[in-house]
């Protein structure tokens, strides 16, 4: 999955229904309002519920420095 894909526009936590970011290059869907993420499994997102993992305060500070200043893509 790509940060362009149009699938990412619709994409929703199925817990609190908010929009989910892309973390690369882990392939992970992550919700901040729920400090959840979501892997990415052969390009398929695992959005069920069950499938959210619960990260740490020190991971979710990573992981908002990352979304905020995201590595830019080579042209």
């Amino acid at each position: 999955m790509s940060p362009d894909d149009p699938l990412l526009k619709i994409l929703a936590c199925p817990l609190d229904k908010g929009p989910l970011s892309l973390v690369q290059p882990e392939d992970t869907l992550y919700n901040p309002r729920l400090r959840r993420s979501y892997p990415i499994v052969d390009g398929v997102p695992q959005l069920l519920p069950s499938s959210g993992q619960p990260v740490t305060e020190e991971e979710h500070a990573q992981l908002l420095k990352r979304l905020a200043a995201p590595e830019e893509q080579p042209s």
